[in-house]
């Protein structure tokens, strides 16, 4: 199979649909892969390091996807790579299509078969493509807290860490756990580093 991996052209988006040493694997396969130049570069991953695992560098986008049978990407196309697709090809990434019926449309006039990294469930109904993502997601929400708490951004201008003869902030999350890690529904309440149950 011909795999495409495109550059991610999202606004800050910076991450690659496939490594090196992912290249490498399914090249030993038997795959042929090709990486759009500089897909890799916002993850620090040199088009070199593509070239030496296996990968071809293509410099055309248009040309990556009209070669490649399945395209792997990050997230979800943008209308301007909506025309890339051809009938027949596959793509796997972040879909997020309810919120995009514009997407939908295009891949399904597109005749182009889908697969939604949020969607694929393990035999024990748990989503291993989307948990890392959650993960991500849930350790930023506390930076991205810490700044709007900021005065300058118009905060009360708490500092979570606290600073000696200061206390520390507290930070309660509601509904952000993962069942096996606290009970469904309970919320947890941390100081940095502490962690009550």
């Amino acid at each position: 199979m011909k795999v495409g991996v495109p550059r991610e052209i999202k606004d800050h988006e910076y991450r690659v649909s496939v490594t090196p040493a992912g290249v490498s694997t399914l090249y030993r396969e038997g795959h042929r892969l090709l990486v759009e130049a500089g897909a890799g570069e916002g993850s620090g991953i040199p088009d070199a390091a593509y070239r030496s695992a296996g990968a071809e560098i293509v410099t055309s986008k248009a040309s990556l996807f009209d070669q490649a049978d399945l395209i792997v990407k990050v997230k979800e196309p943008l209308p301007n790579e909506y025309g890339l697709f051809h009938p027949g090809q596959l793509l796997f990434t972040y879909l997020h299509m309810a919120a995009n019926p514009a997407l939908l449309e295009a891949l399904l006039k597109g005749k182009v078969t889908s697969i939604a990294y949020e969607t694929i469930e393990s035999a024990d109904g748990s989503r291993p493509l989307l948990r890392p993502m959650s993960e991500v997601a849930g350790r930023m929400s506390v930076l991205v807290g810490v700044q709007y708490l900021q005065k300058q951004a118009g905060g009360m201008g708490l500092l979570l860490s606290g600073v000696p003869g200061v206390e520390k902030g507290r930070v309660t999350v509601i509904g952000g756990c993962r069942r096996e890690k606290c009970g469904a529904g309970r919320p947890r309440t941390w100081s940095i580093g502490h962690c009550d149950r």
